[in-house]
């Protein structure tokens, strides 16, 4: 029993998948797949000022000093009905502008592995 525990831990992350995107601006984004309803972060669910799907996109506005972009965050897209995404900051932004609105990110349906129309629930906390 205990050796079956062990080989079905060992094979846990051979059921997750990492899709990375670059666009033509050079800038990447990190998608990880995961299978089940649990979703595993490097890091705290990113705080979002709002969120909302538009035009076959994912758009979070997120704090910013100036210099974030979309390649600063893993997507993490856990299977399920509806999916979750979570939204994982993976570089601090270190600049010092004063960006009181945040900025706006996006990621379209294709480069978080969903179908147009599909039901999705981001999980990230919204700050009100």
């Amino acid at each position: 029993m205990r050796r079956a525990l062990v080989a079905a831990a060992a094979c846990l992350p051979l059921l997750t998948g990492c899709v990375i995107y670059a666009d033509d601006s050079g800038e990447t984004t990190m998608v990880r797949m995961e299978s089940g309803t649990a979703i595993t972060t490097t890091g705290p669910a990113e705080t979002l000022r709002a969120v909302r799907f538009a035009d076959g996109r994912l758009i979070a506005q997120v704090e910013s000093n100036g210099c974030t972009t979309a390649a600063d965050f893993a997507v993490s897209v856990a299977e399920g009905t509806p999916v979750d995404i979570t939204l994982t900051r993976t570089r601090p932004d270190p600049c010092k502008a004063i960006v009181p609105d945040g900025v706006e990110l996006s990621w379209t349906y294709a480069e978080l592995g969903l179908t147009s129309g599909e039901a999705a629930h981001v999980a990230n906390p919204l700050r009100l």
